[in-house]
């Protein structure tokens, strides 16, 4: 794996990768604000075929639009990013879809879950989004979106934080499961 943007602050052990984000960090698109943000912390390995990818995330999320989760990226003009964001002292979950321009979708979390579970399957040109907050749980699917399928795709972390000065996020149990190529 391999960062885009690597933070100044990051620790690996026990399964866990520990980041504690930059300030003024972000990805967006043009959409509403009319700036372009590609500064975020994305740590990701390329793969070229159908998956499953899963991270637990647990933040110490204080200021406004701190977010962490999982991130599909393909160029600077077309990704995905999801997991929780931070609006107005409630976590969402959230999930940011970009081609071109970014759209934003969130919804408040019942109660401020202490970890979030996150996984995203690809089947050809659809990624199916799901979360849970608990490990007895069954996945609850949110959101499916496209992504083009005529190149490889970078698969990994993200986290960031737009206006703030930065907070700490722990990663864990993340796992990329290559899939056969679906017809």
């Amino acid at each position: 794996m391999e960062w885009f943007n690597e933070p100044a602050a990051c620790s690996f052990e026990n399964g866990q990768i520990r980041v504690k984000t930059s300030p003024q960090t972000d990805f967006w698109r043009i959409t509403h604000y009319g700036f372009i943000r590609d500064s975020g912390h994305f740590y990701f390995e390329t793969i070229d075929s159908d998956f499953d990818v899963e991270v637990t995330i647990r933040g110490q999320y204080q200021d406004l639009y701190d977010q962490a989760g999982l991130m599909i990226r393909v160029d600077e003009n077309h990704w995905l990013k999801t997991g929780i964001e931070y609006v107005d002292g409630v976590q969402n979950l959230s999930a940011v879809v970009t081609h071109t321009h970014s759209d934003w979708s969130m919804s408040p979390l019942p109660s401020p879950p202490e970890a979030l579970q996150l996984r995203i399957e690809r089947r050809q040109e659809a990624l199916h989004l799901a979360y849970r907050i608990s490990d007895d749980g069954p996945y609850v699917p949110f959101r499916m979106t496209y992504m083009p399928t005529d190149q490889p795709l970078q698969v990994g972390i993200m986290c960031a934080s737009p206006q703030g000065n930065g907070y700490e996020v722990v990663f864990e149990n993340y796992q990329l499961t290559p899939r056969p190529k679906s017809m």
